[in-house]
């Protein structure tokens, strides 16, 4: 432990703080990056992180996005910037690199609160103005000069692709077990497919997006309850509005947990939906007629896509995603199924919000 600490502090010494190191301890519930909140004597607070590598596998990529959208929100907001600058090391560098592996700093978010899930309809609708704000303030960004630090991380028709070629090899000897779900997943590939495709031909405009937007993402202002900072700014690439739109709803307007066994908890909240929909329009005024007529369509296929996911990865013997027992993916792959089917029952009242809500617009 104490060899720990002492790498720890040797790491803080190339950064720019303001004062004298008092203490470091791990903080908070992130499950990727190591996370520990620093004080110094002078009373400022700072965020560490020891990035991983293996789920990062170009981190000065990745560092570089974060570095340009910084400057330009900051020239473009000011104080007001809805993200966190980097601190920089005493070299100028964004990060710091020892024998260990990656680090950065930032400042802590004082102020500020950090929700796992939506506790009112208001936090879900503020989750909305959070990342639709931040697609809005990045729109004049120009998303082609970002670098792709996962490769077709939302592509899904790749996804798709990696599928069916996980189902042919038949790793684990699941896929006998499996054809219920199989069939579920292709019957919906053309579908599914849609998004990708209309991206490649310029039909729907390439934004950056942030394409992780889970409410613990976006830090609220604690006494306002309003956003404050969008961060985790690892996944940040050119991609679609309707993938940000997308995630949050498949994760905030589901009635259960995105791994709840019992499917029949499992439906799409209409309210959830229609709320998010207004907070995300009135914060992103810029989207194109297409991308309002396909907002359901991006909530449906980011669902989809995941449901594809854990099955494929069910399928090739659990090695991507975490577990916590056995058949886990294959719970969340039903689950994200079962969510999918809601929707297609919702189908035209889905609809009938989005034009409602553009309509007001």
């Amino acid at each position: 432990m104490n060899n720990t600490n002492d790498n720890i502090n040797a790491v803080l010494a190339k950064f720019c703080l303001d004062g004298q190191v008092s203490s470091v301890r791990p903080y908070g519930e992130g499950v990727i990056n190591k996370t520990y909140i620093v004080e110094t004597e002078s009373g400022s607070r700072y965020i560490l992180q020891k990035l991983n590598e293996n789920a990062f596998k170009n981190i000065p990529a990745i560092m570089e996005n974060i570095e340009g959208i910084a400057r330009f929100l900051k020239e473009k907001k000011g104080e007001e910037m809805p993200v966190l600058e980097p601190v920089y090391t005493k070299d100028g560098s964004s990060y710091y690199k020892d024998e260990d592996g990656y680090f950065r700093v930032t400042p802590f978010a004082e102020g500020t609160i950090c929700l796992q899930a939506p506790e009112s309809l208001e936090d879900f609708y503020q989750c909305a103005v959070g990342f639709g704000r931040f697609i809005s303030d990045l729109a004049d960004y120009p998303a082609a000069s970002l670098n792709e630090t996962i490769p077709n991380f939302h592509n899904t028709k790749d996804r798709y692709r990696i599928f069916k070629e996980t189902l042919a090899k038949n790793p684990a000897g699941r896929a006998a077990s499996v054809e219920k779900e199989i069939s579920f997943l292709l019957d919906r590939e053309e579908e599914m497919s849609r998004l990708s495709m209309y991206m490649e031909s310029g039909v729907l405009p390439v934004r950056v997006t942030h394409n992780d937007t889970k409410l613990n993402n976006l830090l609220l202002d604690a006494k306002t309850r309003t956003p404050k900072y969008v961060i985790d700014l690892d996944t940040v690439m050119p991609g679609l509005s309707l993938y940000d739109y997308g995630d949050c709803i498949r994760f905030g307007a589901n009635t259960a947990a995105e791994d709840e066994p019992d499917t029949d908890k499992i439906s799409l909240d209409l309210e959830r939906f229609r709320v998010f929909t207004e907070g995300f329009a009135k914060a992103c005024p810029n989207l194109t007629d297409k991308e309002y007529e396909l907002l359901p369509l991006g909530a449906k296929t980011i669902t989809c896509e995941l449901a594809c996911r854990f099955l494929t990865d069910y399928l090739d013997g659990d090695n991507y995603f975490a577990t916590r027992y056995d058949g886990h993916n294959l719970v969340r792959a039903r689950a994200q199924m079962k969510l999918v089917a809601s929707m297609e029952e919702k189908w035209e009242e889905m609809n009938r919000i989005v034009s409602e809500v553009r309509g007001k617009e």
